[in-house]
C-alpha cells in the first residue's frame, strides 16, 4: 500500500484499541468486587492496549516525517493521533486510580458513565473508519454529533451522581473517591469529543 494510505490503517488500528480499552473499563466497573485477580486482569489488559496504542502513535508520527504527500494536512494528522492517544491514556489513568483508591463499590451513575464511555469510543472508531473517503462526510458529521450528544449525557449523569453523593454519602473518603471516579469517566467522553471536533474540522476542510 502507498505510504499515504498507511495513515488510515494506523488510525483504524489505534481506534480499535480505544474500543477494546473502553470495554475493559466497563468490565472493570461492572464486575467490581473483592476478586483482586479479576480487577488486575482488566487493568493489565488496559495497560497492554495503551502500550500498543503508544507504538501506533509513534509509528504515525514517524511516517509523517518520511512521507512527502500526506492524505490530510500534517497538523491534522498529528492532532488526530495525539488526541486519540489521550483517550486511552485517560482510560489507563482510570484503571490506576481504581487501584490506588482501592475502590470496592461503585454506583449506578458510575456504571452509566462507563457505558457512555464505551458508546463514545465505538463512535470514534466508526468516524475514523470513514475518514479515508470524504464522500462519507455526512455520515462522519452525524457520528461526531452523536459523540457530542453522548458527552452531554455524561455531563448530566456526572452532575446527578455528585449531587447524590453530597446528599447521601456520609463517609467523606468514599465521597471523595467516587467524585474523582465520576470526573475521570466524564473526562474520557471529553477526550472523545476532542477527537470528534478534529474529525469534523477535517471533513469540513476537505469536502
Amino acid at each position: 500500500m502507498p505510504q499515504e494510505g498507511k495513515f488510515f490503517d494506523l488510525f483504524n488500528a489505534h481506534a480499535e484499541l480505544i474500543v477494546l480499552g473502553a470495554r475493559e473499563l466497563a468490565a472493570l466497573v461492572g464486575e467490581l468486587s473483592d476478586d483482586v485477580d479479576s480487577l488486575a486482569s482488566h487493568a493489565q489488559a488496559i495497560d497492554d492496549y495503551e502500550t500498543r496504542a503508544d507504538k501506533i502513535t509513534h509509528d504515525t508520527v514517524a511516517l509523517l516525517h518520511t512521507t512527502f504527500n500526506t492524505p490530510l494536512d500534517r497538523d491534522e494528522i498529528h492532532q488526530l493521533i495525539s488526541k486519540m492517544d489521550d483517550i486511552l491514556d485517560l482510560i489507563q489513568d482510570f484503571a490506576e486510580t481504581m487501584h490506588l483508591y482501592d475502590v470496592r463499590k461503585l454506583t449506578q451513575e458510575a456504571r452509566q458513565l462507563a457505558d457512555i464511555c464505551v458508546s463514545c469510543c465505538e463512535r470514534v472508531k466508526s468516524a475514523v473508519s470513514l475518514l479515508n473517503n470524504m464522500d462519507n462526510g455526512p455520515a462522519i458529521i452525524k457520528t461526531c454529533q452523536e459523540i457530542d450528544t453522548l458527552e452531554s449525557d455524561a455531563d448530566r449523569v456526572m452532575r446527578t451522581g455528585i449531587i447524590k453523593l453530597f446528599r447521601e454519602e456520609a463517609d467523606v473518603r468514599e465521597l471523595i473517591k467516587l467524585k474523582g471516579i465520576y470526573e475521570l469517566l466524564e473526562s474520557v467522553t471529553d477526550r472523545c469529543e476532542d477527537v470528534a471536533n478534529i474529525i469534523e474540522g477535517i471533513v469540513l476542510e476537505n469536502s
